[in-house]
């Protein structure tokens, strides 16, 4: 599996090829190619357990639909980061993930630009530093173990957050607990940054004092901002840059976020990018009617519209498959853990 090599105390290093997906282990190379941060459902459980809005079942079949199209235009894995904060809920996904032909490689971790979610208020290092955090507990179960309520099925990375707010206390927290499960278990990590705050800066130096490796993060909505001098610095580090919100134009237009990744292949970083939408088949957070706005925040969108405006740009079709297939797969291979 992804990530699971055996903590003993003593550094051990393998080429781990299986990678946990929600419904079962598929071998790296049989991953293709790769979207690396779309959510399936992105939801705020308390509300819709007590509002009329949700209805499972046609979510689901709207789920397995709009996947199923992203499989006929030849995307065959989508990596999901949703966590603890953004409505996870992996039994919902394994029974989409069971009507379609495409990997979803599920994440754990805490989402939050802020304080940490209630349950983590009075526990652990909230009541004295000496204590150890549960949460490293929890993320290493769902990678090596399983998550709860389903057959076994494991998480394959890890996910946290820093936006405008900063490195707060508890987002902090979140890092460390995060980063202290990848040296457990090798497993990989994907951090929601604000790139027009540079916060990635204020990432690397949290996983930097925690030895985690650059090679094994994303550094999320990097392309968020055209500033190429602070994604090179991010990139000469070491870390994969995110250019996963395209079709959200309204951060920042098509015409940017395409000339941003041109201009970072340009620079010899096609082997530091990866790919993605960070879209939903349901996102509650936005009022549907605001979703006009938004017509290419879609799968589809990629596959339609981008890759031709890269190509059309000088981008090369090499470079395109190694931001969605060499470096997907890297990311999930050579796992390290102390």
């Amino acid at each position: 599996m992804c990530g699971a090599a055996l903590y003993d105390g003593a550094l051990r290093v393998r080429l781990v090829t299986a990678v946990p997906t929600a419904t079962g282990s598929v071998d790296s190379a049989e991953l293709g190619r790769v979207l690396m941060h779309e959510h399936v459902f992105v939801l705020t459980p308390d509300v819709q357990q007590n509002h009329d809005e949700w209805r499972e079942d046609e979510q689901v079949d709207n789920a397995v639909v709009k996947l199923t199209a992203l499989r006929a235009a030849g995307i065959e894995t989508i990596v999901d980061p949703t966590v603890i904060g953004l409505g996870r809920y992996i039994p919902r996904i394994v029974r989409v993930a069971e009507q379609v032909d495409i990997n979803i490689v599920v994440a754990t971790g805490v989402y939050t630009y802020d304080t940490v979610p209630f349950y983590f208020h009075h526990r652990g290092p909230a009541l004295s530093p000496d204590l150890p955090d549960p949460m490293v507990d929890m993320f290493v179960r769902d990678l090596t173990k399983g998550i709860p309520g389903t057959n076994g099925v494991r998480a394959a990375f890890l996910k946290c957050a820093i936006d405008h707010q900063g490195m707060t206390q508890d987002v902090e927290r979140i890092m460390r607990a995060v980063a202290q499960a990848h040296r457990q278990t090798g497993a990989p990590i994907t951090v929601h940054t604000h790139a027009k705050s540079r916060n990635g800066l204020e990432a690397h130096r949290i996983l930097a004092e925690e030895g985690v490796d650059p090679a094994r993060v994303v550094l999320g909505h990097s392309g968020d901002t055209t500033d190429a001098d602070y994604l090179a610095e991010l990139a000469d580090h070491g870390y994969l840059l995110g250019m996963d919100r395209f079709g959200v134009d309204t951060i920042a237009p098509f015409d940017e976020r395409v000339d941003i990744v041109v201009t970072m292949a340009q620079r010899g970083y096609a082997d530091r990018m990866v790919l993605a939408h960070d879209a939903a088949c349901h996102f509650d957070w936005l009022d549907p009617a605001f979703a006009s706005f938004l017509p290419n925040w879609q799968y589809l969108h990629i596959t339609n519209d981008v890759l031709p405006a890269l190509l059309e740009r000088g981008v090369t079709q090499e470079q395109i498959d190694e931001m969605l297939v060499a470096n997907p797969r890297r990311y999930f291979e050579n796992v390290t853990a102390y």
